[in-house]
């Protein structure tokens, strides 16, 4: 028992300790004491009302008393009374009035005995009658009885408080009531707008948590094989073949090593930077002659077929900054050549209409299985068991794409490997000088070259 206690406190405690619970917590305090300092301000003013009317009523049944200068008969209105004092609606008044002696008399239906030390009352006060607190005021008159003869020198005229205490007593009922609906649907609004709000912020942070983690084993490896080569070096005279083998392992592993950071710094910048570099006009046919070139060699190595085209009535011109596009270029042949294996075969294809512009890299690999497809622009997921890549590839080709209002489309290509394809909105206009002149006809053997540096992984 006491365990489930100790689990349903912790439990609570993180709750509590979350940014939506802080925000709906400091929320629902803020309105708190904004609505105790309202519900203060509307009873004061509430009281402040009704007692002033109850007093503005009993002034006037002075005053009306004063004015007629006869006294009301018990018997009916109709006998030279009073009438009715107050008018119709709200709480009936009493009225009384004093002779010189002293004696009051009742001069309205129901009114109770009026005790002798307020008999001659001035300014509105509240008193006890019959067990009921009445609110009375009083004034003086010279009024004379015309069924005895009386000669009486002062009214009184009171109301009970009754109404008026019923009235503040419902007020502050019902503000006893709203104040805690109204804080808690402030208290689960503010909850809720504070999740929306910190979803974005807690994945983002979870995102940066599992980013460095998985950069920090990602780094790790290489590390721990140069570490593992310079120790076996070292570990005692060798022949020079031994040495020449562990240099060469770490130097393929500086280089591996050398490329994951480059990654992780490009992602570092793009997530840092709010703005991208300068746009250009760029002929997306000639920057990816340039990169089908650059990978021949690759290619060739493999003993793999790399082509490419350009079709369409347009020219396929892109606004975006070129040394993008060109990583983007690199990172999809990288990966082309990388899965497709010995023998294999890359395609690249540029196409372009009146408004859009579409690039699609094709390989005769193993492809990308259909649940694989969403997660292939995470950073460090891997589709495949194949060595070479850190995950990276991808997602920065990802980056690149949604900042340069591109769309992706990844499916599956006619010889049964993966089918990369991006489409971008398509700039009018005439082709920049970076992006240079158009590819002659044998395109499919490639473009004029447009060299830059590019590297790139399949994620």
């Amino acid at each position: 028992m006491s365990t489930r206690v100790g689990t349903a406190v912790d439990a609570t405690r993180r709750w509590a300790q979350t940014v939506p619970t802080q925000v709906a917590l400091r929320t629902t305090a803020g309105v708190a004491a904004v609505y105790l300092v309202l519900t203060l301000v509307v009873t004061v003013t509430a009281s402040h009302y009704l007692d002033g009317g109850v007093d503005t009523r009993i002034r006037g049944g002075v005053a009306s008393m004063q004015a007629q200068g006869r006294l009301f008969s018990p018997g009916s209105q109709s006998q030279g009374g009073f009438g009715v004092l107050g008018g119709r609606y709200g709480a009936p008044l009493f009225a009384w009035v004093v002779d010189a002696e002293g004696n009051a008399q009742a001069a309205s239906p129901r009114a109770p005995d009026l005790p002798v030390a307020y008999r001659h009352t001035g300014d509105p006060e509240t008193i006890s009658l019959s067990g009921t607190d009445v609110r009375i005021a009083g004034g003086p008159v010279l009024l004379r009885n015309p069924l005895d003869g009386t000669l009486f020198s002062w009214v009184v005229v009171g109301q009970s408080t009754a109404p008026a205490n019923q009235a503040r007593d419902t007020l502050i009922l019902a503000e006893l009531i709203v104040g805690p609906v109204l804080l808690l649907l402030v208290f689960f609004g503010a909850l809720t707008v504070g999740r929306r709000v910190a979803s974005p912020i807690e994945r983002a942070r979870r995102r940066q948590l599992e980013f460095t983690a998985d950069a920090s084993h990602e780094l790790r490896t290489p590390l721990s094989v140069i570490e593992a080569e310079a120790t076996l070096a070292l570990s005692r005279p060798r022949e020079a073949d031994a040495y020449r083998t562990s240099f060469v392992r770490v130097e393929a592993e500086s280089k591996k090593l050398r490329r994951l950071v480059d990654d992780l710094l490009w992602l570092a910048r793009f997530d840092a930077t709010p703005d991208p570099p300068d746009a250009e006009l760029v002929d997306l046919g000639v920057l990816a002659g340039g990169a089908v070139e650059r990978f021949r060699s690759v290619a060739e190595r493999r003993s793999q077929r790399i082509s490419g085209a350009v079709n369409g009535t347009v020219e396929p011109l892109v606004t975006a900054p070129p040394d993008w596009l060109d990583r983007l270029l690199g990172v999809l042949l990288d990966n082309a050549c990388r899965y497709s294996g010995e023998g294999g075969e890359v395609r690249v294809s540029v196409s372009a209409s009146s408004n859009t512009v579409r690039l699609s890299v094709e390989d005769s690999g193993p492809g990308i299985p259909p649940e694989e497809r969403a997660l292939v622009f995470d950073r460090f997921h891997r589709a495949s068991t194949i060595p070479g890549g850190a995950g990276l590839g991808l997602a920065i080709g990802d980056a690149i794409v949604r900042a340069t209002a591109g769309r992706w489309t990844v499916g599956e290509s006619a010889a049964g490997g993966a089918s990369m394809t991006v489409v971008w909105p398509r700039t009018p206009g005439e082709r920049s000088a970076r992006s240079g002149g158009r590819a002659p006809a044998e395109a499919t053997s490639g473009w004029p070259s447009a060299v830059t540096d590019s590297k790139g992984n399949r994620s």
